[in-house]
């Protein structure tokens, strides 16, 4: 029997780089495609590439993911991550493949002070977060085998991302000699790509159907998760902690956006592990993509 076989789409950003590694790694067939080999946005090319490729499951980790940038560009956000998702769904109900698609914690209000379950009332303040609940409703309108994973706080070896910019600012502010300020009331949980994709690859041979959240266990501020930051890079700079209103930013951010992955957990599926173990496991892997970079 053949090995079962993946199209990922949205290959070369963070989560799709591992994603296409991890899946190779797990043994199936993996074809990868981004833009602009696949436009999203538009039906007759998405569903081409999709009855072309044959797959077995769909994995979508292709979004427009600058939140700031959604709120001027409206029209794009929805076309990326509402009808994309729709256009995928729809290709991959007639090619026979199971859609798995990745979401956000910004479906969500952030003003619960315990950590949202997936059938939790959702209400996004940003056009982002509005696009992807779109996204969210349209596939499971249009597709009944479907897996969406809600994410939050990601970060990983490729791509821009929290740990990157933290390390550059602090490295600059201690050559200044002044201190960095970071916010301190805003809490999540930071979750490394590799264990997202370990997660979805358990899932996604499943006959399991519906949302998910996926994120590392426990929580912290941005404040906390950049004192682990700067510590493990043995960065000497004041960290100084701050509010969100010193900060202000076109699209509002979410207070409290701690997910609980309790349907995985109901399903004795979730691998998740703590956030700051994840933290330390993606040290190790970083290390070691840049000892081979260097080679």
């Amino acid at each position: 029997m053949n090995n079962p076989s993946i199209l990922i789409i949205g290959s070369n950003g963070q989560l799709g780089s591992d994603m296409v590694m991890l899946s190779k790694q797990a043994g199936f067939n993996v074809s990868e495609i981004d833009f602009p080999q696949i436009d999203i946005t538009d039906p007759s090319m998405t569903e081409r590439c999709i009855i072309d490729f044959k797959p077995d499951y769909i994995i979508n980790c292709a979004a427009y993911t600058a939140v700031d940038d959604c709120e001027t560009h409206q029209k794009t956000a929805f076309a990326v991550n509402a009808q994309g998702a729709q256009n995928i769904a729809i290709s991959a109900k007639k090619a026979g493949a199971v859609m798995v698609h990745i979401s956000t914690d910004y479906v969500f209000d952030g003003k619960k002070d315990s950590p949202y379950l997936e059938q939790d009332q959702t209400a996004p303040l940003t056009v982002y977060g509005k696009s992807k609940l779109e996204g969210e409703r349209l596939i499971a309108a249009h597709c009944e085998k479907y897996q969406i994973f809600r994410i939050a706080w990601l970060y990983g070896i490729y791509g821009n991302n929290f740990v990157k910019t933290i390390r550059n600012v602090a490295q600059k502010k201690m050559q200044q000699k002044q201190p960095l300020k970071v916010v301190n009331d805003q809490f999540g949980t930071p979750t490394y790509t590799r264990e997202v994709c370990a997660q979805v690859l358990k899932m996604i041979t499943q006959p399991y159907y519906g949302i998910f959240h996926c994120t590392n266990e426990g929580y912290c501020s941005w404040y906390d998760f950049a004192l682990e930051i700067i510590k493990a890079a043995g960065i000497d700079v004041e960290l100084v902690p701050c509010t969100t209103d010193e900060f202000p930013r076109p699209a509002p951010r979410p207070h409290y956006s701690v997910l609980e992955n309790a349907n995985l957990k109901k399903l004795n599926m979730n691998v998740m592990k703590d956030w700051k173990t994840a933290f330390k496991n993606f040290l190790i892997d970083e290390s070691k993509h840049i000892s081979i970079e260097h080679q």
